[in-house]
């Protein structure tokens, strides 16, 4: 089965280059996804925290 994952640019550098990374799951195994998920969840919540940062 193929899934092919479409994400909309969001206009924030960071958060569209962390979700372009969930466009690369199609070719990866199911067992390795995980680690695709844990990487753009890692940089979303840093993006988040360097936002915090600068406020």
């Amino acid at each position: 089965m193929s899934e092919d994952v479409r994400v909309e640019p969001t206009g924030h550098p960071e958060v569209d280059a962390a979700l372009a990374r969930l466009e690369e799951q199609a070719g990866v195994e199911t067992g390795a996804r995980v680690a695709v998920y844990e990487d753009v969840h890692q940089r979303l919540v840093d993006t988040l925290a360097a936002l915090d940062e600068q406020q």
